[in-house]
């Protein structure tokens, strides 16, 4: 890709994150708010709570991984879709944003407290994108000595994610983490099926099967 497009939607979400941390108001009118968006229509909040973030620590940890990971899927987008790579990347991310919020908004269209604010899901949609890319990638987490393949690291978050969203202990959105995951996977191999046994032939070479 030519543009950056990874890069554009950093400087736009850490722009209107940082008014929004001054700005109540503004913080209000754009996080999601599934009673709001159930009573009063206000769909909007379906994306604009992905511009949000709780504090910088959440800004600067979703940003660095959408960076990390971005401009990667950005490359192999622009060498398998050729001049559609921007519209396909840009429904990408915001159909990610949006699909990973509906089971929070049927959880919780009739809880009037229910707040949400982030591009978890988002972030979590590249982040599987490049996985189905490029499988066999080093991931490091902070509780290993060593890097994990990306598949393992995939497998991994996927189940803590859906063990948390139902155990439901604290308040990280973890249903926005499986569900962004889920569509950044399955949305870029619905618009090229042979990715997914290119996928599978890396993780059987690598494992030498």
């Amino acid at each position: 890709m030519s543009i950056n497009i990874t890069l554009i939607i950093i400087i736009v979400t850490v722009i209107v994150s940082l008014r929004a941390f001054s700005d109540k108001a503004t913080f209000d009118k754009l996080k999601f708010n599934a009673y709001a968006i159930n009573n009063y229509r206000e769909w909007f909040r379906f994306f604009t709570h992905a511009l949000l973030h709780a504090d910088w620590m959440h800004l600067l940890v979703n940003m660095f991984v959408l960076y990390s990971f971005g401009a990667v899927v950005e490359d192999y987008y622009a060498f398998y879709f050729g001049p559609k790579a921007i519209f396909y990347f840009l429904t990408l991310y915001i159909g990610s944003v949006i699909v990973s919020s509906i089971p929070s908004y049927e959880k919780n269209k009739n809880n009037i407290y229910y707040n949400a604010v982030g591009a978890s899901g988002a972030v979590s949609a590249i982040l599987f994108a490049s996985i189905l890319f490029y499988p066999t990638g080093k991931i490091m987490l902070i509780l290993l000595p060593v890097p994990i393949p990306s598949f393992v690291f995939g497998a991994l978050y996927l189940i803590y994610s859906a063990y948390m969203s139902k155990k439901n202990l604290d308040n990280v959105g973890h249903d926005a983490h499986f569900y962004g995951a889920i569509f950044g996977f399955v949305f870029t191999i619905l618009l090229k099926p042979k990715l997914f046994m290119i996928f599978i032939e890396q993780i059987m070479n690598y494992l030498g099967m």
